[in-house]
């Protein structure tokens, strides 16, 4: 009974099927970790949303920043000429996917596994321990009543250092950006979420998140998605394995074997170019 762990869909739905073919994945005993962004920029969003639904819990998936700009959208933000969500937004079963989405959790990190998922990133201050509290806050914020309201408040690029004291908005923001968007941060913390190129490519002081100093939430070896430019998918001197392998970009889409540690991909057709 094996737990796979796969990087970005983004709506490449046929992709994900012929990647499930090739580890000849069983729905009835195997189980799949999504690291996030399940939709957009691919042309089977709704697929891909209806097929992991129906998984139940056979699956989990940690929200990215397309799904939550997929809801965002769905309750007034403006899309981005490059969105392919339509046939998500325009489906009969519209409210269910999208309430069921909004019930994802940002980061999983099962208490009996050596690994813990999330989209993008944590600061180097954080702990695991402080990973899943605070994601706990925005989850709980996003399965409530007023959730409509974090939407239309959660974008922006500050703050943009890590402070206890935080409150508010500023603080799920913070946090959101950093489970969704971070790639890079300097030693001290500071995120920097303009750089999207692989390392060594970002100005000088800032490096990639993993590869803060002290970083205290070592220990634990960590699945992301989200940076399809980072180059390599295991950085084992850090502990992190890094699964967006460009699939929406005509690259590949990437499955993990938690078992055994087995890289399992295939190649895909180009629906997007990279920004």
């Amino acid at each position: 009974m094996p737990t796979y762990a796969i990087g970005d869909v983004q709506g490449c739905y046929d992709a994900l099927r012929r990647l499930l073919d090739r580890v000849r994945f069983d729905p009835n005993a195997d189980r799949l970790w999504f690291a996030g962004d399940l939709v957009n920029r691919g042309p089977q969003s709704l697929e891909t949303l209806r097929f992991v639904r129906n998984l139940g819990e056979r699956a989990v998936t940690v929200l990215g920043n397309h799904d939550l700009h997929l809801l965002a959208i769905a309750h007034g933000d403006r899309p981005s000429r490059r969105d392919t969500l339509d046939d998500v937004l325009h489906s009969d079963d519209r409210d269910e996917l999208l309430d069921w989405l909004r019930r994802q959790p940002l980061l999983h990190a099962p208490a009996d596994s050596q690994y813990a998922m999330l989209h993008a990133g944590m600061p180097p201050q954080w702990t695991l321990a402080n990973a899943r509290r605070y994601a706990r806050e925005v989850e709980s914020r996003l399965r409530s009543d007023n959730y409509t309201d974090l939407l239309t408040r959660m974008y922006g690029d500050e703050p943009n250092l890590w402070n206890t004291s935080l409150r508010g908005i500023r603080r799920l923001r913070f946090i959101i950006n950093c489970f969704t968007r971070l790639r890079y941060c300097d030693p001290d913390g500071r995120i920097d979420l303009k750089q999207k190129g692989e390392p060594g490519s970002q100005p000088s002081g800032f490096v990639p998140w993993f590869a803060a100093p002290h970083r205290r939430s070592a220990g634990t070896t960590l699945i992301c998605g989200h940076w399809s430019t980072l180059g390599q998918v295991h950085w084992p001197e850090y502990e992190v394995y890094g699964l967006d392998t460009g699939c929406v970009w005509g690259q590949r889409l990437t499955a993990l074997c938690l078992e055994d540690g087995s890289l399992h991909a295939v190649e895909c057709e180009r629906y997007s170019r990279p920004d």
